[in-house]
């Protein structure tokens, strides 16, 4: 018989008067992948923070191992042999990779004259091999590493101690193939020894094929925990929003619809080893597809189309009612009604620490002038009305960012261009790490933006994605165009892949 490793007992938490968690029970076993799923704001990752003590319930009771547990705080949880691994950056800006792994346990790298550099390189080393991420050199500041190798830096952290629970909260939605391969390596090694892996995802093809079952929670309430052999797409999605998510959930016309007006042209774009004299026109009404490998060159393209990066050769031209303006940086890219959707949307596109207000309408500044004044009230007016349209579930518009749902953060991104009334957009991954509730809610916006001529230029690491959403698909390989595919029903996955790769 399976001895048990951690079970939940009638867990509650409110935030004012949203119920986040509401008497939730669970038994997860020692040598069990248990996948948790469920939209944004479903409650997963508030049910994750009662067991790491991150947050505190306010009834019900843990038992860990057989006897009752409760955690001071994540550090406290991982002294315990309770890990977790969340889903945006959580590497120390300024420190190296050593000193990210070893934070909290310096002491261990004493040398005659204090803490030892050397050590402790040498420990961080050890635990970066140990995972297959021995390329990251344990001496470099974690600035200069990529989203991914700091990713894979936390993951490091979090094994230094071989914990007897991992819970990984949305961390592979930002990683390569590679990098996910590297966290699914690790799981099943840990599920080998006995020790259990809470995993949360959207992605349901990796809930699928990596976890043993899965425990749906809807508007923080449990539902059902489904076995391998009852899990599939429709039946997963089906209890994740309770209702059927109906035939058109990606774009429904086989054939391209957008009008033959050209509204932006990349020309001779090449930026270092990044990109390679790419070249090609959007259209207004259409939804652009660009599609390749991580670290094709794609996400280093959207930058150079904002004017985020210059680029060493080349140029981008906006071109309104015949008239061509060239994008030399971010604010012309703005005047020009060019939106920006980065991948990382937390660093990049977001003030955690700001409210809904703040975020929505810091690119409508002009518009809310008057004279040498803002206007509080047309301000408050033009977030309401964003969260209106995009039905951002929040306690209204001061509330703070961070406190949002992943989901819930993408529509307050969204919601800040279409507030600037943005003419083109660049979506780069647009529903990485929100579930498929609010993908759909996604795509269906994108629908609607196109179909009253705006343009979409959208980065994918999805294929199903790509084919169902774009009316061109340009893939990228080794920073160069490696072909264009128009829109139409024989189109398929590997039609993509043989270019991709």
């Amino acid at each position: 018989m399976s001895k048990k490793m951690i079970t939940l007992k009638n867990m509650c938490k409110s935030f004012g008067n949203v119920k986040a968690v509401s008497d939730v029970s669970l038994d997860i076993e020692c040598s069990e992948i248990r996948a948790l799923i469920g939209e944004n704001g479903s409650g997963k990752s508030t049910l994750t923070s009662l067991i790491t003590g991150a947050q505190h319930a306010e009834s019900g009771t843990i038992e860990y191992r057989g006897v009752t547990f409760s955690s001071k705080g994540i550090l406290d949880a991982k002294r315990n042999g309770i890990a977790v691994l969340l889903q945006e950056k959580g590497t120390v800006n300024g420190l190296t990779v050593a000193e990210n792994i070893l934070l909290g346990v310096e002491n261990r790298c004493k040398g005659k004259l204090g803490i030892s550099k050397n050590k402790m390189n040498a420990e961080a080393l050890k635990v970066l091999s140990r995972i297959g991420a021995e390329s990251i050199r344990p001496q470099t500041v974690v600035d200069r590493l990529s989203f991914e190798d700091r990713k894979l830096v936390e993951v490091a952290r979090v094994m230094l101690d071989e914990p007897d629970i991992l819970i990984v909260d949305e961390t592979t939605t930002a990683l390569s193939l590679s990098g996910r391969e590297t966290i699914y390596k690790i799981i099943r090694d840990m599920k080998a020894v006995g020790k259990t892996i809470i995993f949360i995802s959207h992605d349901l093809d990796e809930v699928i094929n990596l976890c043993d079952s899965a425990s749906v929670l809807r508007d923080g309430r449990f539902v059902k925990t489904v076995d391998k052999e009852e899990m599939n797409h429709d039946y997963l999605r089906s209890l994740m929003i309770g209702r059927e998510l109906g035939e058109h959930y990606y774009h429904e016309n086989l054939e391209n619809h957008y009008a033959g007006e050209i509204v932006l042209r990349v020309e001779d774009i090449s930026l270092s080893n990044k990109l390679k004299d790419i070249n090609f026109e959007l259209y207004k009404g259409e939804i652009l597809g660009l599609g390749g490998l991580t670290d094709c060159g794609m996400h280093e393209l959207c930058k150079v189309i904002f004017g985020a990066t210059i680029p060493e050769k080349g140029k981008v031209v906006a071109i309104t009612d015949g008239i061509e303006i060239e994008i030399s940086d971010c604010v012309s890219a703005i005047r020009n009604k060019i939106a920006y959707l980065p991948k990382d949307r937390d660093a990049e596109s977001l003030f955690g620490s700001a409210s809904i207000r703040d975020n929505i309408t810091v690119t409508s500044i002009d518009q809310l002038k008057k004279g040498i004044y803002i206007s509080l009230r047309k301000e408050k007016e033009l977030a309401q009305k964003q969260l209106d349209n995009l039905f951002i579930k929040c306690s209204g518009s001061e509330q703070y960012v961070n406190e949002l749902s992943g989901g819930n953060k993408q529509k307050v991104v969204v919601g800040k261009w279409l507030a600037n009334d943005s003419e083109i957009l660049i979506m780069d991954c647009p529903t990485r790490g929100i579930d498929i509730g609010v993908k759909s809610t996604i795509y269906s916006l994108m629908k609607q933006l196109t179909a009253s001529g705006k343009s979409i230029i959208m980065v994918s690491e999805e294929m199903p994605e790509l084919l169902g959403m774009s009316d061109r698909i340009i893939v990228l390989k080794d920073g160069a165009i490696a072909n264009m595919f128009m829109r139409n029903q024989n189109l398929k996955e590997e039609d993509l892949v043989r270019y991709i790769i």
